[in-house]
């Protein structure tokens, strides 16, 4: 089978290891016509996030955090079928788990800066509070008689 079309990044120079990626397919529940029961074309990726040595040591124990309920022993492993052909599926399947893995290897966004608000705006919004209210209050037709 021939190459891919390049490497996988995930961020920055980092890319995926095509020698730690591991293919299998299988047959495809997704469209297809009478060749469809004759031909693997659902593609399974499976990547070892505990074990490769790909990714910076920060970013795989980010990783491995964010994605724990997705791993089998350390593996994560991502599955493509919604196209005919076996070679697109298998970079749908690339796309997919290079882009699960950018996301999980994010770094953390800053903390809030907490702000207050200004005096001049809180008074400002009691005094239109108040304006309304006696607005309000004017329309009760109490008085009239």
């Amino acid at each position: 089978m021939g190459d891919m079309s390049g490497p996988h990044l995930i961020r920055g120079s980092v890319a995926l290891p095509e020698a730690e990626l591991a293919w299998r397919f299988s047959r495809s529940s997704g469209p297809g016509g009478q060749h469809v029961n004759t031909s693997d074309s659902q593609v399974e990726l499976r990547f070892d996030l505990a074990g490769t040595e790909a990714l910076p040591e920060v970013w795989k124990q980010r990783a491995l955090e964010r994605l724990a309920s997705r791993l089998v022993d350390g593996v994560i492993v991502v599955r493509a079928s919604e196209h005919r052909s076996q070679w697109r599926n298998r970079e749908a399947a690339a796309v997919r788990l290079a882009a699960l893995l950018a996301e999980a290897t994010a770094p953390p966004p800053r903390p809030r800066r907490p702000t207050r608000v200004p005096r001049g705006i809180n008074e400002r919004r009691l005094r239109e509070k108040k304006q309304r209210s006696e607005t309000k209050r004017g329309r009760s037709g109490r008085d009239w008689t």
